[in-house]
């Protein structure tokens, strides 16, 4: 299971050595991003961009732009790129076959989704077909209005994760790990992640990553990392996020 940061998507060099790494892998299911594509056309659009805690706020005009975005150009740019790499991609929204059902998020951030179902028989039987499932984090609004959740692709990607019990779940970005004090780390504790958020060590979006990242292990995921595009090919690169009981202390 891989989750690629909507950041790096801009930069065809980038998506291709990904879909590369990608190739040489078994089965897999991609969760992607695109909020630097959203942030830019919601500008072009005199639409507000604005994050609460890593999430964005999402106004019904910005649910627009982020389906249009994510289920659009995002997701077809990601197939193509691994398809070209010889990948059997297909590409999804969450609403798709009714693949993910959420509900509206607490917390006044407007048409943000909590997902609260994940159609496993669907990935497991596009899997055992040869396919590999690109979703788009995007659902139905379960009040039956017209405009689409926007559901955070880390949390997401934690929350399919967990329903498939993954043998391990990537957060790749450009980023090589997790650092405190500068120092790159090999392993965090799930213990640690409010103290790092707390302290700073961890902001925006680090601070969903590795609260996602403790989501999925406490689901059913097996293994999480964070880091970059070495981690699709390197067992040991990135950060590896443990469970307390299992965990050496972070530097301080």
């Amino acid at each position: 299971m891989v989750k690629i940061g909507g950041n790096e998507l801009d930069r065809p060099e980038w998506v291709s050595a990904c879909a590369k790494a990608l190739a040489a892998g078994g089965p897999t299911v991609i969760v992607h991003g695109g909020g630097r594509a959203v942030s830019g056309l919601s500008r072009r659009l005199s639409l507000p961009v604005e994050k609460r805690d890593g999430l964005r706020v999402t106004t019904p005009q910005v649910a627009e732009v982020v389906e249009m975005v994510l289920a659009g150009p995002v997701n077809r740019l990601l197939v193509t790129a691994l398809r070209a790499a010889g990948l059997d991609a297909i590409g999804l929204s969450g609403a798709d076959g009714g693949l993910l059902t959420a509900t509206q998020m607490a917390g006044g951030l407007g048409y943000v989704g909590e997902i609260t179902r994940v159609r496993t028989a669907l990935l497991e039987s596009l899997l055992l077909a040869g396919l590999m499932p690109v979703i788009a984090p995007v659902t139905p609004d379960p009040a039956g209005s017209p405009v689409a959740l926007n559901v955070n692709a880390d949390s997401a990607a934690a929350v399919v994760a967990a329903a498939l019990r993954a043998t391990e779940l990537l957060f790749v970005s450009d980023v090589a790990g997790v650092q405190v004090g500068g120092v790159p780390q090999a392993t965090i504790s799930t213990g640690d992640i409010e103290r790092l958020i707390a302290e700073g060590t961890a902001s925006d979006g680090m601070a969903a990553k590795l609260r996602s990242a403790g989501q999925a292990l406490a689901g059913g995921a097996h293994a999480v990392r964070i880091g970059d595009l070495r981690m699709l090919t390197e067992p040991s690169a990135g950060t590896r996020l443990v469970t307390s009981a299992s965990s050496s202390p972070v530097l301080a």
